[in-house]
């Protein structure tokens, strides 16, 4: 189906840990999905993919019209480059679709190693104006820009329209104090190199500001609010950025499924139709925020980077943790037996967030164990119960509270 306003569709390409993420990240709706590999990737304290999980993951994507991009993204120093191209070659034999580069010498290496792969610029390089973009392009014949996260409206617009390659622009989820990545509060407050994959994320701890001995306050953190640029999807379309990313590696299965369907959700409907009224983009905004659980802004794109960027409160992940209540596990007709994640109860409010069939929602009924024991309440974890669940559920998809 063609737009009546888009030239094409963009990406949709969602953050991975694990296998099983990935699997969710693709099932949800994501066209791509990007990793890292238990090499020459930032992140280290994710769970990181084997390449033995990395072909099973190329493979699952393919079989669903994904693919999959890996992290090769550390700032290496002489020592880090010892390995580089037998392993970028296995990944290009695994089937990976693009390496994810923040150095020219990964670039460079990944070209004479591994040329059936695109080479996309990381957002660590802080690609911030078209000058720099075209140069990324020419110099090192990379196939796509990730443009940093302090990009305004105005400069990804100038940026897309002026480079030959794509652009990728981030939608969602964290954003660093420093310019993309390049902090090094961690090496000097735990030793640990956020450049070379071990940040602390030390702009998010909760400080104590003193004025002449006077404790002033005591829920200061340097740390942005995440990104939500639901509000800006339109006009990102309309500039014909290639891909849409969502930030967040560390975060669960939970965070993936809601925040991934419901972006794809927004894409497809603005594509579809070009422009959504108010009511329907505030449902889909609500739809969003299911999965976060830190205050959010719009970014850049049209806002100043100002104090009304920084969280100055205490954080709680709490309404966010209690609304995944289980993990449909099988499921036949109408019920199936729910694993259980958070307490519930019969008669609450739920719905099936569902990968085939969207949101389903409907009321809690009996709980049954594995003994045939009816139960009016879920409080254990882990623990697996048979429901009554709605049409159209079905095994893997997730159960969650209901907040209508």
């Amino acid at each position: 189906m063609s737009s009546p306003r888009f030239s094409e569709k963009p990406e949709l390409l969602a953050p991975a840990g694990d296998l099983a993420r990935l699997k969710t990240a693709v099932l949800y709706g994501a066209d791509a999905v990007y990793a890292g590999g238990r090499s020459f990737s930032l992140r280290s304290r994710a769970s990181n993919f084997t390449m033995e999980d990395i072909r099973e993951g190329c493979a699952f994507a393919r079989d669903h019209g994904a693919s999959v991009h890996v992290t090769v993204n550390i700032i290496p120093h002489e020592d880090d480059l010892d390995g580089l191209e037998e392993y970028l070659y296995q990944l290009q034999e695994a089937g990976v679709h693009a390496f994810i580069c923040a150095s020219p010498a990964i670039m460079q290496a990944a070209r004479r190693a591994a040329p059936a792969v695109e080479i996309h610029c990381s957002t660590q390089l802080s690609v911030t104006n078209s000058s720099a973009a075209r140069l990324m392009c020419e110099a090192f014949d990379i196939d796509r820009v990730v443009l940093a996260r302090e990009c305004t409206m105005d400069e990804v617009k100038k940026i897309t329209s002026s480079v030959p390659c794509q652009t990728e622009a981030f939608i969602h989820g964290g954003m660093c104090v420093n310019y993309s990545g390049r902090c090094t509060l961690s090496n000097r407050m735990t030793l640990r190199d956020a450049n070379r994959g071990g940040c602390a994320q030390s702009c998010r701890w909760q400080y104590k500001v003193y004025e002449d001995g006077q404790l002033e306050r005591d829920d200061f953190t340097m740390g942005s609010k995440d990104l939500m640029a639901a509000s800006e999807i339109r006009e990102l379309m309309e500039a014909g950025v290639s891909s849409f990313k969502i930030e967040g590696r560390m975060k669960t299965e939970y965070y993936i499924a809601s925040v991934v369907s419901a972006y794809r959700r927004l894409i497809d409907e603005l594509y579809a139709y070009g422009d959504l009224d108010a009511e329907r983009m505030q449902w889909h905004t609500d739809q969003i925020m299911r999965g976060e659980n830190r205050a959010v802004w719009s970014g850049f794109y049209h806002c100043p980077g100002d104090g009304n960027s920084l969280i100055m409160h205490a954080n709680s992940d709490a309404d966010v943790n209690h609304d995944f209540l289980g993990k449909v596990i099988e499921a036949e007709g109408d019920s199936g037996l729910v694993e259980v994640r958070n307490v519930f109860a019969s008669g609450d409010r739920a719905e099936i967030l569902s990968c085939h069939s969207g949101i389903l929602p409907f009321e809690i009924g009996e709980l049954i164990t594995a003994d045939g024991i009816i139960k009016k309440e879920a409080r254990h974890p882990m623990e697996q119960l048979r429901m009554a669940l709605p049409a159209g559920a079905q095994k893997g998809d997730i159960l969650r509270r209901s907040r209508q």
